[in-house]
């Protein structure tokens, strides 16, 4: 293995691609007005695929039932190929209540979904221009990112929902994603964000909801497309998308990516990155189809940990230094700082209908995952903040941060994860039945090498410091280390000394279950559960003191829910949910750099309930989707980690969060769309063993938050056509820490959109990113606050064919 110090950063790649707009449909009872339903006969064993339709409008197939008469009974029902009649139907793209959520556990549509749902559809991301998973997630309320703490110092996708981490809970197409690392966009069809515990579908974990990314793959139809985007900060980005059927049941599809960037407002932070997703479908409308897809990003990346938070003397409450005048491009690493990841993931999803009532699935992924990570987490003591105050010339950082480090590492992780599952529809009397069953077995691997600093030469000294005023990258003296190579300086494990290798392992076995009755047309009531057998081990050991340690556990976890759905109309759904979800120690494997010790062997895993009562509601013939929810969500045996020892301590804290979710989305009037959310939450600690926190607002956990985008067309398909457009995402300030001594201000955030097609084929739009230059935070710690991108421009040049 080479010398971490010996990493290069890759140089520019170009590719290119366009974002194809797939968003799904309607029933065809509901297409009406000018989105009406146009019958078109297929051959039999044909499928007319949602990838054909034109981006102006989403189609998808939809299968006429062979019922009397049609009713909320039907829902979800399909008849078997051979009997299935397709027809076309035509549907507001930006109404999020048609979109599936792209799993056999969740068969539905949003609308029949009974849980809040938020999704980021195509045509949003396009018109946005997104260009990762964190920009999809924006439009989200309730979500908020962090880098990790302690001696872990996790970067990647790290997010909360509702204020609970979800760094666990992000798949693709219903599998776990058990990488860390950022994920680009360049792959995604749509993102769906299912709030609340959902372990009966997914597993533990889930306590604050899951991230479901829905990735295209290959269809039937021919399409090709290009993108190319140049702005802000040196941003260069090219992105392809071909696909070509071959045969009468055969599809091939192949996306790629290109980016290199620097960041607006943030001084030495880049990324340069390049991946290629090819996809292969084989039976594509026949009764078996098979779906090969793999997946490879490469990325070189500068982390950001942010600046300092302090106390103004005179003030209670610790706020972003950069309140208080610090410069907001200050970044505090060294040249040594890099997140280098190659990510490679192969997954396989087959579908089988048995008959018309049975359907079977099993997907299969293995992925490989190899990082090198080094970062500077910078702290600011209280002399520090002090003398920022008082003397700023004098005021100095502390780069080794917490723990003394943290130390780099190269990370080695492979996973493997295979779901089995059946669902069945049929009917018993007048009650019709739906049953969805199966199992679930993951295995996950983590091998970290850490290596350790040196400085001026002196074995055991850290001391690694810049002015918080002017910091400088370059630290004269500071030496990194090759494997061994000062290891007195690597953190010290109590019992074992200062380890080299860390090595964590997992094991999940989980069997679930579920049926869905439909008592009368209009009531429905599902129950289900979940069986998890969890087997987790660590190990430290290479240590200068101490032999090592070991440590392992086993827990089974029960985790039910129990819906209850009223639907009158096809149109129209109310519901009430109750779920729960588990969290055991370690389910963190590659997240967390020590999930077991010898004082947390044993700690019951965190237990997470929902209830929650909604309505969703397609109006105006399908073009518009509303969505409303109250909901109550309860957290017990909080596992609480101290940020500055990294020690895990089973507090037995209960925490709340209970609040109101709202949406709407899809098309206004002709031309005119918009897509908006909102969400106010009352997140508390109701109990704790620190009195102090009792009655205090759960960390990261806004009061209110909400995002809004609406576009206009102005003479769609004509010469002079041009788009504009634009939004706002708004989040309020949200506290750093248990005991709420830590604050981060409001984020609000303006962008805008012009556009104007060429013909059918070609379009040039120009994207605008904080407008207003307003200084918000995109990550977020306990001592620490990353200024978010500041006013930028990317100009965007794509074709469709």
């Amino acid at each position: 293995m080479s010398s971490p110090a010996s990493r290069r950063p890759l140089g520019r790649l170009s590719l290119a691609a366009s974002l194809t707009l797939v968003c799904s449909a309607a029933h065809a009872d509901e297409a009406r007005h000018h989105h009406k339903a146009r019958r078109h006969p297929v051959p039999k064993g044909d499928a007319v695929n949602p990838k054909d339709a034109h981006p102006a409008e989403a189609t998808h197939t939809s299968p006429i039932q062979p019922l009397p008469k049609a009713s909320p009974l039907n829902a979800g029902i399909t008849a078997a190929p051979e009997e299935t009649e397709h027809l076309k139907v035509t549907a507001a793209p930006m109404n999020i209540l048609h979109e599936t959520m792209g799993l056999s556990r969740m068969p539905e549509d949003a609308l029949h979904t009974p849980q809040t749902i938020n999704i980021v559809p195509q045509l949003l991301m396009q018109q946005q221009n997104v260009k990762s998973l964190d920009e999809a997630l924006r439009n989200v309320p309730g979500i908020t990112a962090s880098v990790g703490e302690g001696e872990g110092g996790m970067a990647g996708d790290q997010f909360l929902i509702r204020g609970f981490q979800a760094q666990n809970d992000i798949y693709e197409n219903g599998l776990r994603d058990f990488g860390v690392y950022t994920r680009d966009s360049f792959d995604y069809d749509h993102v769906s964000v299912i709030k609340g515990p959902s372990s009966e579908v997914f597993g533990n974990g889930t306590t604050g909801g899951a991230i479901n990314i829905s990735t295209k793959v290959a269809h039937l139809g021919d399409s090709y497309g290009g993108s190319f985007s140049g702005g802000s900060a040196d941003y260069y980005r090219g992105t392809l998308d071909f696909n070509k059927q071959i045969g009468d049941s055969t599809a091939i599809r192949i996306t790629g990516m290109g980016n290199e960037n620097n960041t607006v407002g943030r001084d030495n932070v880049y990324s340069h990155r390049w991946g290629i997703a090819p996809s292969i479908a084989f039976g594509l409308g026949k009764r078996t189809t098979f779906t090969l897809e793999y997946f490879h990003q490469t990325d070189n990346r500068v982390p950001d940990y942010g600046v300092p938070v302090g106390t103004k003397p005179g003030t209670q409450i610790a706020k972003p230094l950069t309140e208080y005048g610090l410069n907001r491009n200050n970044w505090y690493g060294t040249t040594y700082d890099q997140d280098a990841s190659n990510v490679d993931m192969l997954t396989g999803r087959l579908k089988f209908d048995l008959n018309k009532h049975i359907t079977l699935y099993d997907d299969l992924r293995g992925g490989m995952y190899s990082r090198y990570f080094s970062a500077s987490q910078p702290g600011c003591d209280t002399t520090c903040v002090a003398n920022y105050f008082n003397n700023p010339e004098a005021a100095t950082i502390n780069r080794r941060g917490h723990l003394g480090g943290p130390e780099p590492y190269q990370q080695d992780d492979w996973s493997v994860q295979n779901v089995f599952s059946g669902v069945a529809k049929f009917s018993t009397g007048g009650i019709r039945h739906q049953i969805i069953a199966g199992v679930d077995i993951a295995h996950i691997y983590d091998r970290r090498t850490n290596y350790a600093y040196n400085f001026n030469g002196q074995n055991g000294t850290r001391t690694d410091t810049t002015s918080l005023i002017n910091p400088s990258a370059t630290q004269p003296g500071l030496l990194l280390g090759t494997l061994g190579q000062y290891s007195g300086n690597l953190v010290n494990i109590s019992g074992v000394g200062h380890a080299m290798y860390k090595t964590g392992d997992a094991t999940d076995v989980g069997a679930f279950f579920s049926e869905q009755m439909w008592l009368l047309p209009e009531f429905s009531i599902r129950g289900g559960f979940r069986w998890d057998h969890w087997d987790s081990h660590y190990s430290a050991n290479g240590g200068t003191t101490g032999a090592g340690v070991s440590y392992g556990q086993q827990q089974d976890t029960f985790n039910p829910t129990v819906s209850l759905m009223y639907t009158p109309t096809s149109d129209l759904m109310v519901y009430f949910n109750w779920a729960q979800s588990t969290t055991p120690l370690g389910l963190y494997v590659t997240n967390s750099s020590e999930p077991l010790k010898s004082s947390t062997q044993g700690f019951s895993p965190e237990r997470s309930s929902l209830y929650e009562l909604g309505a969703k509601y397609n109006a105006f013939h399908g073009r518009m989707g509303f969505t409303a929810s109250v909901f109550r969500l309860e957290k017990g045996n909080a596992l609480m980690t101290d940020p500055s020892t990294g020690n895990v301590s089973s507090s037995s804290d209960r925490q709340r969060n209970q609040g109101v979710e709202l949406s709407v989305s899809g098309e206004i009037l002709k031309n005119w769309t918009m897509i908006g959310t909102y969400a106010y939450y009352d997140a508390t600690t109701v109990w704790s063993q620190t009195a102090a926190n009792v009655g205090k607002r759960i960390q990261y956990a806004p009061k209110n938050s909400a995002t809004i985008w609406s576009t206009y067309t102005i003479a769609p398909n004509r010469p002079w056509n041009v788009t504009f457009g634009g939004g706002l995402t708004w989040r309020d300030g949200v506290y750093l820490n248990a005991a709420n001594t830590g604050w981060v201000p409001a984020t609000m955030e303006w962008d805008a959109v012009v556009s104007h097609n060429f013909g059918k084929h070609w379009r040039v739009a120009m994207n605008g990113y904080n407008l207003d230059n307003r200084l918000n935070y995109s990550n977020l710690f306990s001592d620490r606050a990353t200024p978010a991108v500041g006013r930028s421009f990317l100009f965007n040049l794509s074709a469709n064919y």
